[in-house]
């Protein structure tokens, strides 16, 4: 436990001394003193070297972290498991990060990894002739093991003559720098940037992407860890195309244990109704497209965004990263809009893989609050990006237009220079599943006549009864929309009854109608579930939190209000 022993043993030794492990010319490992300092002092004299040394042999935990033993903790990607009577201990750790960290500490820093390629990808053989790549990993008060990993898990598994580079830009941590005198001494040019302030991953990245040498950039988080051949791949797929922005699968490194889990192929990315990332299944017109060959690229709608690689010049010529956005979020979701809409295209490559620890929460401050900076930078997009359907987003995320997004003028004249296509051809072409729905009678609040009150989804989720609940006007999780199918939708559920007299569930909407066809009557304001013939009723006595389904009568808590008649059906 490399950072947990040395933190708490060596408090008492001049600050700038920390321990390191070296790789030899064979790839053995060794303990090694190095004169790493955390900022500009003095190398610490071969007395307290020696001093150094003999206590880092006293710790145990080193040892755990230097062995080659093939057994040793989280080898071949197996979860570590810390003894009950550090429980304790570790959750104070955990709260750093909000990673397990003392599991993380226990890893060596080349721990191996399972090749978890489908079949067909481990016989490829790509090109000889391929671009090298300049690898930019951002920062900000990182674990120093899980930082190094990610920079062992690249040169360990990179070929060398396609790695150009490693560019860690040091986004204002505060927890003192790492060892940068061992990552220069590295086999590969490394490049240590540090913002003088916090800027965020979008403007640190912009720094690195800045200083970068190599064909391509390929953009990595620091606590990931590369598996065997995730490289050749996507550089294969840019040399075929280089207006593919091209995305590893991304494996899944457990918070809690550093268990290694593949990620799975046939899954690609999306958003839902407030624009976040989300992963859906990969539709059965793209397996068609690939005539059923998974180890070929999958066209993806979005990218997560935190790891891809993508030409160098082609990031300049599509606009690089909106500059105006702040810290973190909505920059993928821009960036995938962009690259569809301008001619570029964006994949997710199947036979790469890399493992990313995902965490529950995120132990980072966003300077104004994260709700601020989200909106800030959703709006940036949705303003340049989405045309009228803009205006959709706005009905579900109200607070978004309150807030000031700066000057769009530059990203705008970028679109029109690039002769990028409308908002609506990316969902008629490239998103036909997005969970927008193009035609509409209604968006917006569920209001019951009688109580007053509003449906609500409560943020519950698939096969969960809808709710109701006062209106707040403040749209999220009571906007519905009355579809041109005759569906009411909440983002990717619709409401269905499967039998007489409910409930009301929420399932995924399936275009089948059935149980999810509703008639509304605007006259009479009435919502009739067809296949039931009844309607949907205010709460009952016996759950005043749920609406209801009875006989069809007229009455005043069968009759509702559909709000916001915007784009129309």
């Amino acid at each position: 436990m490399l950072s947990y022993c040395l933190s708490n043993a060596l408090a008492w030794l001049p600050a700038p001394s920390c321990t390191l492990l070296k790789y030899g010319p064979l790839g053995s490992r060794e303990l090694l003193l190095q004169d790493c300092q955390c900022s500009p002092q003095p190398s610490p004299t071969k007395k307290w070297q020696n001093l150094l040394l003999k206590v880092v042999l006293l710790l145990s935990c080193v040892a755990a972290v230097i062995s080659r033993n093939q057994e040793g903790p989280g080898e071949m990607g197996k979860a570590v498991l810390i003894p009950k009577d550090d429980q304790e201990k570790m959750k104070e750790l955990f709260k750093i990060n909000q990673f397990n960290l003392m599991a993380s500490d226990l890893i060596a820093l080349n721990r191996t990894l399972p090749d978890v390629r489908l079949d067909g990808c481990k016989t490829k053989v790509y090109p000889d002739e391929l671009p090298n790549t300049s690898v930019v990993i951002v920062f900000h008060n990182e674990a120093w093991s899980t930082l190094l990993r990610t920079v062992h898990s690249v040169l360990s598994r990179s070929p060398r003559r396609l790695l150009a580079e490693i560019i860690l830009v040091d986004d204002a941590s505060e927890r003192g720098g790492c060892c940068w005198n061992y990552v220069r001494k590295l086999e590969v040019p490394v490049k240590i940037l540090r913002m003088e302030q916090r800027s965020g991953l979008i403007r640190a990245r912009l720094r690195g992407a800045a200083a970068a040498r190599g064909q391509v950039i390929t953009f990595l988080d620091a606590h990931c860890e590369c598996t065997r051949g995730w490289l050749e791949p996507l550089l294969a797929r840019i040399r075929e195309d280089r207006k593919t922005v091209v995305c590893p699968i991304i494996d899944v490194i457990s918070d809690d244990t550093f268990e290694y889990m593949a990620g799975s192929d046939m899954t690609y990315g999306g958003f839902n109704w407030k624009l976040n990332f989300r992963w859906y299944p990969v539709p059965q017109r793209e397996m068609d497209r690939r005539k059923g060959d998974r180890t070929l690229p999958v066209r993806t709608p979005t990218m997560a965004g935190g790891l891809f690689s993508i030409d160098r010049n082609y990031f300049e010529e599509i606009g690089s990263y909106d500059a105006g956005m702040d810290i973190w979020g909505g920059e993928n979701l821009e960036m995938s809009f962009r690259v569809w809409q301008c001619g570029g295209s964006l994949e997710i490559v199947t036979c790469s893989h890399v493992g990313h620890v995902f965490r529950k929460a995120t132990p980072y401050t966003f300077p104004g609050g994260t709700g601020h900076v989200i909106n800030k930078n959703n709006r940036r997009l949705a303003e340049v990006w989405m045309d009228e359907f803009k205006d959709f987003f706005y009905i579900i995320s109200p607070g978004v237009v309150k807030v000031d997004y700066g000057d769009v003028s530059a990203r705008k004249a970028l679109r029109e220079a690039l002769k990028c296509k409308p908002f609506s051809w990316y969902l008629e072409n490239i998103y036909p599943d997005s969970q927008i729905p193009r035609r509409y009678y209604s968006l917006g609040e569920i209001r019951n006549v009688d109580t007053n009150q509003c449906l609500d989804n409560m943020g519950r989720k698939e096969n969960e009864k809808v709710g109701i609940f006062n209106c707040h006007g403040m749209g999220g999780n009571q906007v519905f929309s009355y579809t041109a199918d005759k569906e009411i939708r909440t983002d990717d559920l619709c409401l269905d009854v499967s039998r007489l007299n409910g409930p009301v569930t929420m399932l995924k909407c399936h275009h089948m109608r059935g149980n999810q066809l509703w008639e509304y009557d605007a006259e009479k304001l009435t919502l009739r579930h067809v296949n039931s013939n009844q309607c949907l009723d205010g709460p009952s006595e016996e759950d005043k939190l749920v609406p209801s389904m009875k006989e069809c009568a007229g009455s005043r808590s069968q009759q509702w209000l559909l709000r916001n008649m915007t784009l129309g059906a």
